[in-house]
């Protein structure tokens, strides 16, 4: 049994991985999935504090909380990328591999301003009437919330943990509009010989898009 924890990207809740998580669930594994601090159904504590350092708390503490928390492959989609390398980097002894679904694969100092790409740096500054909150983009789910502006903003601190890691991967959308944003990111990691890359076609909800080719990848993760 493999022990998952799934983090959403910018806007939504743990809801997003439903079927993803179910999947898992069903060959035997154990996931757990977080929405953070004032987002979809947590949109209520939302404030201008609310950072990229109160997310990873959230993380950090829930699985504190949790009986067994060791060997785990953290999955992080998008604007969840940040968190699941900052919390690795926190825990690393807890963790076995990285997935970052069409996320941000930060280095210690970059935040998602640094990494992204003009289109979505306007997207980031479109704020709503609070001055803090980043509205959902017309396409996104029902369910979505605004999102925290300080936790895009924020530069993560890490120390390298993660280098020592058992396994990386990145799984690349094909099906962007315009130029997606993690294009440098997987540029990167796409030749690097410590990292195992996939490309789908599908666009940037990959869990909507190619939910069987998500379960064979992360179930081959700890293989």
């Amino acid at each position: 049994m493999t022990t998952y924890v799934l983090i959403p990207g910018a806007c939504h809740g743990a809801w997003c991985f439903d079927d993803l998580a179910a999947a898992l669930r069903a060959r035997g594994h154990r996931v757990l999935s977080y929405t953070l601090t004032g987002v979809a159904e947590r949109a209520h504590l939302a404030h201008a504090g609310v950072n990229l350092e109160t997310h990873v708390t959230d993380v950090l503490n829930a699985l504190a909380a949790e009986p067994d928390a060791t060997d785990l492959v953290l999955v992080g989609h998008s604007y969840g990328g940040m968190v699941i390398t900052a919390v690795a980097d926190r825990i690393a002894a807890q963790v076995d591999s990285l997935v970052y679904l069409d996320a941000f694969i930060p280095e210690d100092g970059d935040s998602c301003w640094t990494l992204t790409n003009s289109e979505q740096r306007d997207w980031y500054a479109d704020v709503d009437a609070t001055g803090y909150g980043v509205p959902p983009l017309p396409f996104f789910d029902g369910r979505a919330s605004a999102h925290p502006l300080a936790t895009l903003m924020q530069p993560i601190r890490l120390t390298g943990a993660t280098s020592r890691l058992r396994r990386r991967v990145f799984v690349n959308a094909e099906r962007w509009p315009t130029e997606s944003p993690f294009a440098a990111t997987y540029a990167k990691v796409r030749d690097d010989p410590e990292w195992t890359t996939y490309s789908l076609d599908g666009a940037h909800n990959l869990m909507r898009d190619n939910p069987e080719d998500l379960v064979r990848i992360l179930l081959d993760v700890t293989r």
